[in-house]
């Protein structure tokens, strides 16, 4: 069993919403995708989708999104993203799910001896600069989050068994300071961690912080093609 990667998809089936308007990246992008990921997994693989999954404002509205890549190889894992209006409650999105879509909040799960868990994050400030009281009440709220998610993965987690952590936000700032997520990251001693949200700019895809290897899977960063993480 492969474990692949890839986020901020931004479908828009039902509700069109054009992402080449952000440059030409964004031109033909899914089809990239579904091409690189028809060539790289099986249906025993796994595929974690780091959040932005799509621009619905209901859940209802996600239905042709997820029926286009339902068809696709592999178990899809996913977490919310910060543009996923969509994602109300756990059990609603849990129930409305197609058949190999699994959906983490507050909680992981287990495939073979792979343990996932994860949460959204949020923006971590940057070094000299102060958090807003609204920003900081997030941000306190996401650690909780993060530190549920991988008290729920340390239960399942049995020795020789990887853990990988799925966030939207990335879990530290653009200096790569610790932060509190890296703290319980390395806490719990997380194997890989994926994250996604970043846009636009050259950016390294993968670093290593502390002995923990992080992915950056936005899909427009990797050139629309899934990245093998394990």
């Amino acid at each position: 069993m492969k474990v692949f990667a890839i986020s901020d998809l931004h479908l828009s089936i039902n509700n069109p919403k054009p992402m080449d308007i952000f440059g030409p990246v964004w031109q033909g992008y899914l089809d990239k995708i579904f091409e690189d990921w028809k060539a790289k997994v099986s249906d025993e693989d796994l595929v974690l989708l780091a959040g932005d999954f799509s621009w619905a404002m209901k859940l209802e509205d996600t239905k042709e999104d997820f029926a286009l890549l339902s068809s696709l190889p592999g178990k899809k894992i996913i977490i919310r993203g910060n543009h996923d209006y969509w994602w109300k409650s756990i059990s609603a999105v849990r129930a409305f799910l197609p058949e190999n879509f699994y959906a983490i909040q507050n909680d992981a799960i287990k495939f073979g001896d792979i343990v996932v868990c994860g949460t959204r994050g949020w923006m971590v400030p940057e070094r000299n600069s102060e958090q807003s009281e609204e920003n900081k009440k997030i941000y306190d709220r996401e650690v909780i989050r993060l530190e549920l998610t991988l008290e729920s993965a340390s239960k399942l987690r049995q020795e020789g068994d990887k853990l990988i952590c799925i966030m939207h936000y990335p879990p530290c700032n653009f200096t790569r300071d610790d932060s509190e997520f890296t703290s319980l990251i390395e806490k719990y001693k997380v194997d890989k961690v994926v994250f996604g949200h970043l846009h636009g700019k050259k950016i390294q895809t993968t670093f290593i912080k502390n002995g923990v290897p992080y992915y950056l899977t936005s899909c427009d960063i990797v050139d629309n093609k899934l990245i093998e993480i394990l």
